[in-house]
């Protein structure tokens, strides 16, 4: 969930002095602060479940799985965002921003969608994200239906896109070389029962 806080404006200062007192994440844009924090029980679940199995599908790889509360600098919009999930491979590299560490050199960003942050998450952060030079991944997440939107850097610097929307579905992370079931990273959700369409026989 993304929502503006009360004060009107906030230095670089004022927001790194509330990153660094607070619990919450927040999100600094022009000037304005949006509270990162607080997510339905849906957007949880998956969130935690992404952690688990990438945790467990990269354990004995180079490469380490991180939480929602990891900073992520982006080059073009300063000073950094937070991401779901991201992984890096090889050593993590830090830079520290305001007096706390941000990745540099993430390979994977995923976020989970939720109604508020969804165009946000597709347009512009992306857009944002793209900018990061070690990136070669960016999934988004449906948290009401199985959904996964899939987005992979080509060598020209081109994204390729793909969809997959199966329970029953296995989605190949070509950045670290790993499958994700769509069943797993699904585990324990409940879905809303799909209506049905009615035929009514003509007279």
């Amino acid at each position: 969930m993304m929502s503006a806080q009360s004060k009107p404006h906030y230095t670089l200062d004022e927001y790194f002095e509330l990153e660094r007192t607070s619990e919450a994440r927040y999100e600094y844009w022009n000037g304005e602060v949006f509270d990162m924090s607080g997510v339905s029980h849906k957007h949880a679940l998956v969130e935690v479940n992404l952690t688990f199995l990438l945790t467990s599908l990269l354990r004995d790889k180079p490469c380490r799985v991180f939480p929602a509360n990891m900073r992520i600098k982006v080059p073009i919009m300063p000073p950094y965002r937070y991401g779901d999930v991201s992984v890096a491979c090889g050593k993590p590299e830090y830079q520290e921003i305001g007096g706390v560490d941000a990745l540099t050199n993430p390979i994977l960003i995923i976020e989970v969608l939720s109604p508020s942050t969804e165009a946000y998450d597709r347009g512009d952060k992306f857009t944002y994200y793209k900018s990061i030079p070690s990136l070669k991944e960016y999934l988004l997440v449906a948290q009401h239906r199985p959904h996964i939107t899939q987005y992979v850097k080509q060598e020209d610097g081109s994204w390729s896109y793909c969809e997959v929307n199966e329970l029953t579905a296995i989605l190949k992370l070509p950045s670290i070389d790993c499958e994700l079931a769509l069943a797993e990273v699904y585990r324990d959700v409940e879905f809303p029962l799909q209506p049905h369409l009615s035929l009514v026989p003509e007279s």
